[in-house]
């Protein structure tokens, strides 16, 4: 019976919510570790549980080194389910509602300064095959602020050169994003001179392929980005989600709202962009620090 409840409910983050593969993986690991404890210690499965038992359980991952990040994941992850089996007509009320976690002390994500972003994009060279590839395909990730899995799902018939923007599809939404003129350029040197020579079959979708002709993948991107980071000998520590959040930062810094950054970032609630609010104000806060005469 508890396995019915998990893969329903495993169905319904995939087929109604359009939750990533990490977060449905996530998610249900958190149930699953949760439904063996209620069977090992207390006897009873998921759909016997009550407050005191989730309460017990967190203190039961405190206890077994669990730190406090991964304990409000849990919290997450079995609210998020519980909400689901009420939903569903199997509880009427929600065990978990209510109960709060320890409070985790929030991590902003790292930023680069548009010095920074310059220096980083300057580094591929144009002078062969693989240096305007990689040249279009960090001025896209920046230029767009789409996450590593969107850029390399990219088709050609993805991006509209002479109207200057990309159609992104992801998790069953799609949404449009404008280039800036030196991405497009960046682009149209690559889709009309470079990839024809890249690609292995005349029929590839791809828009980003590897040097064999076939679409980029992950872990190929991620190479190229540690490449040139080292490259630029910049300190900080380059993922392409990097570019993702200095590409939300830098807007935000110029007056974009909040509203058009969500879209463009593809964020189905605001307060997934909030969080670019409170680094702006907290460098501020540190150049405050660092210049008032009486700081």
């Amino acid at each position: 019976m508890p396995n019915d409840y998990i893969a329903d409910y495993s169905a319904y983050l995939t087929e109604v919510r359009h939750s990533s593969e990490n977060t449905v993986s996530s998610y249900l690991r958190d149930v699953t570790q949760f439904s063996a404890y209620l069977q090992t210690h207390l006897g009873c499965g998921l759909d016997s549980a009550e407050p005191e038992m989730v309460r017990s359980y967190m203190s039961w991952m405190q206890g077994h080194g669990k730190s406090a990040a991964s304990v409000t994941r849990f919290l997450a992850s079995i609210k998020s389910f519980y909400t689901f089996m009420v939903g569903s007509g199997v509880l009427r009320t929600n065990p978990a509602k209510g109960i709060t976690a320890a409070r985790v002390e929030r991590k902003y994500p790292e930023i680069l300064t548009s010095k920074e972003v310059e220096l980083f994009l300057e580094q591929p060279q144009c002078v062969d095959a693989k240096g305007f590839r990689d040249h279009a395909m960090l001025e896209m990730l920046y230029a767009t602020g789409i996450r590593v899995s969107e850029l390399i799902s990219l088709n050609v018939e993805d991006l509209d050169l002479a109207a200057g923007f990309i159609r992104c599809r992801s998790k069953g939404r799609e949404r449009i994003i404008p280039l800036y003129h030196t991405a497009v350029k960046a682009l149209r040197d690559y889709v009309e001179d470079i990839r024809p020579q890249l690609i292995a079959q005349n029929g590839e979708p791809a828009l980003f392929v590897n040097m064999n002709g076939e679409r980029m993948s992950r872990q190929g991107f991620w190479k190229i980005i540690k490449y040139y980071q080292e490259k630029a000998g910049i300190e900080k520590d380059i993922t392409p989600h990097t570019l993702r959040h200095s590409f939300a930062v830098h807007l935000l810094e110029n007056g974009a709202d909040l509203r058009s950054i969500q879209e463009m970032l593809g964020h189905a609630d605001i307060s997934s962009t909030q969080i670019y609010t409170h680094v702006v104000k907290k460098q501020l806060k540190d150049v405050y620090q660092k210049a008032h005469p009486r700081a």
